[in-house]
């Protein structure tokens, strides 16, 4: 049986989520969310209020359970005040999701993806650094 495209990124996919290391999970999850809010703001042009309401729900929600796993993998123990900001970020971003979703109000999504975007970008810079061999000066 031939293996269609759509199969085979799917399978290339899942194999890029299972290889990864967390730092680089952390970074599908920070786009998976930004993904997600875009394809929310996309739906809010939809002529159609049901398929609007409907894209917009449904892509909120995908995107606030991502936001909910990032809040879930935070070490409270031992993270100290960094994991207590990071977890006041992410509620906050939550709760701009949820109000977006239920006032049907799209600024809500912009500042939540603003936010997002900070933290993925600094996450992204955070991982480059780590992945770059230091240089020293003798």
């Amino acid at each position: 049986m031939p293996v269609t495209p759509k199969a085979f990124a799917r399978s290339y996919k899942n194999n890029a989520i299972e290889t990864a290391s967390p730092g680089k999970l952390i970074l599908m999850l920070y786009d998976g969310t930004l993904r997600f809010i875009g394809e929310a703001r996309k739906g809010f042009s939809e002529e159609s209020y049901i398929r609007r309401n409907e894209i917009v729900n449904n892509n909120i929600l995908r995107a606030q359970r991502i936001v909910v796993e990032l809040q879930a993998s935070l070490d409270m123990k031992v993270g100290g005040e960094f994991s207590e900001t990071m977890y006041k970020l992410y509620d906050f971003v939550h709760d701009q999701l949820r109000d977006a979703n239920v006032k049907k109000d799209e600024s809500f999504l912009e500042s939540s993806e603003q936010v997002v975007h900070e933290l993925r970008d600094a996450w992204a810079e955070m991982l480059n650094q780590q992945e770059s061999p230091s240089t020293t000066h003798a």
